[in-house]
């Protein structure tokens, strides 16, 4: 496949007119027959530009509100046809079919119709047949037919064209198949999953996902590795889209850290309190709220400073001079919030590595969507965890009842170890936890490296007891055995939180009354493995 011929006939057929006059006059210029529909063709003609309308070239009216307009043996003939193949060539001389050389078309807004709640009947009346049709028509022929999908590529086209004496180069041609063919497959994604919200069916049949590549990234999670940061598949606001004020680019590594600070922060309401998360290897070492984003970024420091060092900072408000600068003592990867005052960012910008994101907004954390994750020969794919406790529901099993401090510890300890990898304990007190065991094969040694760690933090803050003294636990699963509970007893706890569920809970239950603490079961499970 080489150098095809040159250009003589284009069809024209966008909804995003961006550039469009400029390319018709372009073509226009090198003698180019323009054929093209409705706003396309008027815009064009307004322009001075020459035109004609598909209708007047097929000889068939558009029909049914313009529903049938390009679906026609003239249209697809002319960018089916093989120009080397004398029986295509005889065929479409005998039906007077015209070959089309360069086909130009963006499809129907339907993606940007369903991201702002439009009906049904709208949404459907967005869906675009003849746009796909004709994009896959001249992709298949794209030996001898040129389709552009994107006005981005309008500018390629023209320099192609330039370069080759009105014709386009083999290899040019074949990657703006691979585009084409790529764009209708991400239309029809959007449109099978439109589908299946409307039906509520979650999981369908045949699952389908797309996305838009928004960052190459220099490598994955190790440097032999490639990686690239895509965007599509939920509507929900975060880090693809945001602003990047300052620093180096954000590696995959940084990326996954940072949307588990973002999601894990997007967990407390703003109105209600400042919230500060900061985040290592999509693990929290330290999560507080209080009444500024300063005292909570303090708390969580002080939960684990060891390995604080080079971690992810979340906020869930605005980001003040005051917090900024409490950042800036130690050293940090990423500081990811909702915004940033201009004193903040100001103080920020002498750190001229470290990363620096504005997302516009938090994630709604009760949002549905799908968590997907590959595996051999296929991916799982399961709703995302967006449970969430209602106080009223707990169940207190012990002899003696938590007071309301200890409950409203107990709450928040609970949805921190959402965010925590199984098996994961959560102690905490007064807002902010105190230890934090992630990722053990046994819960009882997740609740010894959280006092561990919490023990750490004492020494290294000039002494006195561990903060896990008075403090409450929770565990985003059943203990199996008791020993996990009265690891937690040991390390100071005074009420648990946990999901209940094991068969050995009354086993639990009697190790709980012993030690004279309370323990509620919330009847919901968060794994995250």
């Amino acid at each position: 496949m080489s150098a095809a011929d040159p250009i003589r006939r284009a069809l024209i057929s966008v909804s995003d007119k961006t550039g469009l006059v400029e390319l018709g006059r372009f073509l226009a210029g090198r003698g180019v027959e323009i054929l093209s529909t409705g706003g396309s063709a008027r815009a064009l003609a307004e322009a001075g530009i020459a035109v004609r309308e598909v209708a007047e070239h097929t000889g068939f009216p558009e029909m049914l509100d313009g529903r049938v307009k390009t679906l026609h043996p003239k249209i697809h003939g002319g960018l089916l046809g093989r120009r080397d193949l004398a029986s295509h060539r005889d065929a479409m001389e005998a039906h007077g079919i015209g070959a089309i050389d360069l086909l130009v078309v963006n499809l129907y807004p339907f993606e940007a119709t369903i991201a702002r709640g439009a009906g049904i009947e709208e949404c459907i009346e967005n869906i675009d047949i003849g746009g796909p049709a004709m994009i896959r028509s001249a992709a298949k022929n794209h030996a001898a037919v040129t389709v552009i999908v994107d006005p981005a590529d309008y500018e390629a086209l023209r320099r192609e064209m330039q370069e080759h004496e009105g014709a386009t180069g083999a290899d040019f041609r074949r990657r703006m198949a691979a585009r084409a063919f790529a764009r209708t497959a991400a239309y029809d994604a959007a449109i099978s999953g439109w589908f299946a919200s409307v039906l509520g069916d979650a999981l369908p049949e045949r699952l389908v996902v797309a996305g838009e590549r928004a960052a190459s990234l220099v490598y994955g999670e190790n440097p032999h590795q490639q990686a690239a940061l895509y965007a599509g598949g939920t509507p929900r606001r975060g880090l693809v889209g945001a602003r990047v004020v300052q620093g180096k680019a954000l590696s995959y590594n940084n990326i996954n850290d940072t949307d588990a600070a973002l999601e894990l922060v997007a967990e407390f309401d703003p109105q209600a309190s400042a919230a500060c998360a900061i985040i290592k290897h999509a693990n929290p070492c330290g999560v507080a709220l209080a009444g500024s984003l300063a005292e909570a970024y303090r708390a969580a420091l002080a939960c684990d400073p060891v390995s604080a060092f080079g971690g992810i900072v979340a906020f869930n408000r605005r980001l003040d001079a005051e917090a900024a600068a409490e950042v800036v003592r130690i050293f940090t990867e990423v500081i990811v919030a909702p915004d940033a005052e201009p004193a903040a960012l100001e103080l920020l910008a002498a750190k001229r590595n470290l990363r620096v994101l504005l997302t516009g907004g938090l994630p709604d954390p009760a949002a549905p969507g799908l968590v997907l994750r590959s595996i051999a020969g296929g991916f799982l794919a399961q709703e995302r965890d967006n449970g969430r406790i209602d106080p009223a529901g707990l169940r207190t099993v012990t002899e003696r009842t938590p007071d309301a401090r200890e409950l409203a510890d107990m709450i928040f300890a609970f949805r921190v170890a959402k965010h925590v990898k199984s098996n994961a304990i959560v102690y905490a007190r007064e807002a902010a936890t105190v230890g934090i065991g992630a990722g053990q094969m046994s819960r009882v040694d997740s609740a010894r490296i959280a006092a561990i760690k919490a023990g750490d933090a004492a020494r290294a803050a000039g002494g006195g007891e561990p903060r896990t003294r008075g403090s409450v636990v929770a565990s985003d699963a059943f203990f199996p055995f008791a020993d996990g509970l009265l690891a937690a007893v040991e390390a100071g706890a005074t009420a648990v939180i946990q999901p209940g569920g094991s068969i050995r809970d009354q086993e639990v239950i009697e190790a709980a009354n012993r030690a004279g603490i309370a323990m509620v079961f919330t009847g919901m499970r968060h794994f995250r493995h």
